[in-house]
């Protein structure tokens, strides 16, 4: 067991006096560092002896005393300052905060130098290098013993807290919750402290330790490679967990993070590609309700729920975040928009939750294994209503009229009856009469502007608008005639997206 600061003062050879804090020299010494550089507490993992010829020492009293409370906060064992150095005159305010708080103060008498103590910290330390080293074999060795796949994660979490004699949080930075759904959720009054800001967007340093109001203390640390991944270390013990142990810890629970994401990325593609047919019509309904199940998604009942955003990028996640809330889903990404099929359960809040606040959602009615297209234009007219009504998220059962329109049937109708001969002439074939009206709509009516839009003559802009109103029988001079077509031309695009420009 590494030295306390009362059995480093008490070391006859080095000649230490005590300045301040007498109530911390029980604090146990994991390491001693030397700085001299601003902001002495950054440089802080847990349980260090900090040394310092002055130069980090404010000359202030506020200044000294913010020191140190910054140095207690994270985790240091004790001060130790070189005498006839480069200290200002430590003033009665920061005395009287190492007692409060407590923090041993050291004076280390000139000329010493600092490698003597550092030396009899080392030396003092070997069996405890021992220990870590067998503590940190066990730590990796829990990747093999964590039991069953489904299992793993309680398992390898729990096996670590068990070793380290700590609770353990593997959470969301950004929200808090759970990062695996079977992991322990943060209790409230931790999840309090650890609200914004005390959690940044990346950490600034590897540990950060947070005092607790009931006199204990709280680690927080990265997890490599998974920048949303918080481990929070609630010490069972007044011997907190060594910081190097710490970081392997954080590691393995990486290594087994990354073997998640692996997985899930696995079964997205899987998903991804039976969806993709199941739309296609290639399945009959009892092959997609096998299919489902065999993705976690009850056949019988489940939502289809379509989304957007002005980043489409910030929609790649989405099925990991919402399998981390307990939500088997199977999504397929088709042009510009998300669909995923999810449990009936899955509630507004979930789905809030996984996307980017500027993204739109539609969901559809339950719907069945044999109901799967119809699930797609409910969503995908749930999301235009989205969109047009500027709501987040807007479930078909309970849709407000979008465009005058109360359902996917009667869009389909108006569609039909605007569009229906342009879009059957035009089957197999450029969507070039559908590209112009809608290009021609869009830019006033402007034969000019269509033409320049779409890198075409102007005569040829002509053609193709007097072969839609030849197709459909109406007159195009019309204003009321345009206005439906551009209604049409809405629904159409929202419920066909595959047929859109560029796709």
């Amino acid at each position: 067991m590494s030295m306390t600061v009362g059995e480093l003062l008490a070391e006859p050879q080095l000649g230490l006096s005590l300045l301040a804090g007498a109530a911390g020299l029980g604090n146990r010494i994991t390491w001693a560092h030397t700085s001299d550089l601003p902001r002495l507490w950054e440089w802080v993992t847990g349980g260090e002896l900090m040394m310092t010829n002055g130069l980090s020492i404010p000359a202030d009293e506020a200044g000294q005393v913010e020191l140190a409370e910054a140095l207690v906060k994270a985790g240091a064992s004790a001060l130790a300052i070189g005498e006839k150095m480069h200290a200002p005159e430590l003033l009665p305010g920061f005395f009287e905060a190492c007692n409060r708080l407590p923090l041993p103060v050291l004076n280390i008498p000139y000329p010493l130098p600092f490698i003597a103590i550092a030396r009899s910290v080392a030396e003092s330390s070997l069996l405890e290098e021992s220990r870590r080293l067998r503590q940190t074999a066990r730590i990796y060795d829990l990747l093999r013993l964590a039991g069953p796949a489904e299992n793993q994660w309680t398992g390898l979490v729990d096996g670590m807290a068990g070793e380290l004699d700590a609770e353990l949080f593997v959470v969301d930075r950004r929200c808090l919750h759970p990062w695996h759904p079977g992991g322990r959720a943060l209790p409230a009054p931790l999840a309090d402290q650890l609200a914004p800001p005390a959690v940044p967007a990346a950490a600034s340093k590897k540990f950060q330790w947070h005092s607790l109001d009931d006199g204990r203390s709280m680690l927080i640390t990265d997890i490599p490679t998974h920048p949303d991944a918080l481990l929070v270390v609630l010490p069972m013990s007044q011997q907190h967990p060594d910081a190097v142990v710490l970081l392997h810890a954080a590691t393995v629970l990486g290594l087994e993070l990354s073997r998640t994401a692996l997985m899930l990325e696995n079964q997205r593609r899987l998903g991804a590609e039976f969806l993709q047919q199941a739309l296609d019509g290639r399945y009959v309904a009892a092959e997609v309700e096998s299919r489902l199940q065999d993705f976690g998604v009850p056949a019988g009942r489940f939502l289809l729920a379509s989304m957007s955003s002005a980043d489409p990028a910030q929609l790649a996640d989405i099925h990991v975040g919402l399998w981390r809330h307990g939500y088997p889903n199977v999504c397929l990404r088709r042009f510009d928009t998300l669909h995923v099929v999810v449990a009936p359960g899955c509630s507004d809040d979930a789905l809030r939750h996984a996307v980017p606040a500027e993204a739109r959602i539609g969901v559809s009615r339950a719907a069945a294994a044999g109901g799967l297209k119809q699930a797609l234009q409910e969503s995908l007219w749930a999301l235009g209503t989205a969109g047009g009504a500027g709501r987040q998220v807007v479930r078909y059962a309970d849709a407000p009229s979008w465009l005058g329109l109360a359902s996917v049937e009667e869009g389909e109708a108006l569609v039909q009856r605007m569009l229906g001969p342009v879009i059957d002439y035009e089957r197999g074939r450029q969507p070039d009469l559908m590209t112009t009206l809608k290009t021609y709509l869009e830019h006033q009516r402007s034969w000019q502007k269509t033409a320049a839009a779409l890198f075409a003559h102007r005569q040829t802009i002509i053609y193709r608008m007097r072969k839609i109103s030849e197709l459909t029988g109406l007159d195009l001079a019309e204003t009321s005639t345009l206005a439906q077509l551009w209604f049409a031309l809405q629904v159409y695009e929202v419920m066909n997206p595959q047929d859109q420009p560029g796709s």
